[in-house]
């Protein structure tokens, strides 16, 4: 009687090489999921190394310390997309503004949580250098917002863009009632924001301009 044949060998697949770029992504889109689920003091790197399946100084060679790992999570949460890869709206006044309106609020929703403590300063607390981060990011999202409403060459005015920023303000504290809170839904918020923007942009803006 011949023996029965032994089963063939299966073949365990390999675990492939991340290249450093995919690695230091991997390793940033983990710190940006902790950052939002959990306060800056109770996200551990040594935690954050298992979770992305890395050794922990692999944390320190593409990041620094936890303190740079976060600020490289709030410059990832406010970096707006390329020129070149949005589409500005058109139509009327109240189309374009319902159009930016409904951008806005996908960037919130992008990275929800997280955006909101890192936007509200839930992070780190008083750091300089993450409040330079989001100030640029204001001014840069103040720029950006005049432009898909129309009013691009008022990004010059340093007023204009002022009123603007104090617009973004109401932007972070609605995200926070609807992805936080959960108080608004994003329709409400919707609703809110486009009001307000519709306003600004047919009554307040057009009187500081007048008054250049």
């Amino acid at each position: 009687m011949d023996s029965p044949t032994p089963p063939a060998a299966v073949a365990l697949p390999r675990r492939r090489r991340l290249e450093p770029d995919e690695r230091r992504a991997q390793i940033l889109a983990c710190a940006i999921d902790m950052f939002g689920e959990r306060p800056y003091a109770a996200v551990s790197t040594a935690e954050l190394a298992q979770r992305a399946g890395v050794a922990r100084g692999l944390i320190n060679h593409y990041f620094g310390n936890k303190r740079d790992l976060y600020l490289a999570v709030v410059r990832r949460m406010v970096t707006l997309p390329k020129l070149d890869d949005m589409i500005v709206p058109t139509g009327t006044e109240r189309e374009r503004v319902d159009a930016s309106v409904h951008w806005l609020l996908d960037t919130i929703a992008e990275h929800g949580s997280t955006w909101v403590k890192v936007t509200s300063h839930e992070g780190v607390g008083d750091d300089p250098e993450v409040q330079q981060i989001l100030d640029q990011a204001d001014d840069a999202a103040a720029e950006r917002l005049l432009l898909m409403v129309g009013l691009a060459d008022s990004a010059r005015s340093a007023a204009l863009r002022a009123m603007v920023r104090a617009y973004g303000g109401l932007v972070k504290v609605a995200g926070r009632e609807w992805i936080t809170r959960g108080t608004l839904t994003r329709p409400q918020v919707h609703e809110l924001l486009a009001d307000m923007l519709m306003t600004l942009v047919t009554e307040s803006l057009p009187k500081v301009d007048r008054r250049r």
